[in-house]
């Protein structure tokens, strides 16, 4: 009787290392990056990023088709932004530069969400301050809302009475390909190492 019961564990044991061998093989054929992954999106990735129109530092119309021809983070955020944002587009700009010395040409992306202040010449500016590459965008407020839903990020002005106001924002950095669209998002806590890591594991199984 003893040996029915340790054949029948062993068989057990057997099929439920078979069914997360199993699983482990579907969620990898489903989602190539999922080793990569280090957050949970509800809706899966196809649940941000897509379609969007906005204006270039020489005052063109562009959409994201001109945009992101490469592998690119993308950021949201403003110019008069006091401390957050500066130090997130220098951390993607540094991460930018070591994943050029792994072999990887990736595009830094700056999307105002301030277009009252932040005009096509500002936004050129600030993005030559921060990396030859940076490519700094803003638009007509609805079009700048329009971005921001696509990605579902977060951002209101306070009292716009004061010249100087703020405003508040999400800081997620986005991981869009050309091809395969929205890969992942980062937070702001990561070093520029961490992050030049983290996409190069997805630019490296793309």
């Amino acid at each position: 009787m003893i040996k029915v019961y340790a054949g029948v564990a062993v068989i057990a044991v057997a099929a439920l290392l078979g069914g997360t061998a199993w699983y482990v093989m579907q969620r990898q054929s489903a989602d190539p990056f999922a080793d990569c992954r280090q957050s949970a999106i509800a809706g899966g990735p196809g649940a941000i990023g897509g379609p969007f129109t906005l204006v270039d530092r020489t005052g063109q119309t562009v959409t994201e088709k001109d945009v992101i021809t490469k592998p690119s983070l993308v950021y949201f955020g403003y110019t008069f932004c006091p401390d957050v944002c500066p130090l997130d587009n220098a951390r993607n700009a540094e991460a930018v530069d070591i994943l050029e010395e792994m072999g990887h040409e990736v595009t830094p992306v700056f999307i105002s969400i301030d277009p009252e202040r932040d005009t096509p010449e500002v936004m050129g500016d600030y993005a030559d301050l921060l990396h030859p590459r940076m490519i700094g965008l803003t638009g007509s407020p609805d079009q700048v809302q329009a971005a921001s839903r696509a990605y579902r990020t977060y951002y209101k002005a306070q009292d716009k009475s004061d010249d100087y106001y703020l405003v508040d924002h999400s800081t997620f950095t986005y991981l869009v390909d050309p091809q395969k669209g929205f890969l992942e998002f980062f937070k702001r806590d990561l070093t520029p190492e961490d992050l030049a890591a983290q996409v190069s594991c997805f630019l490296d199984k793309g």
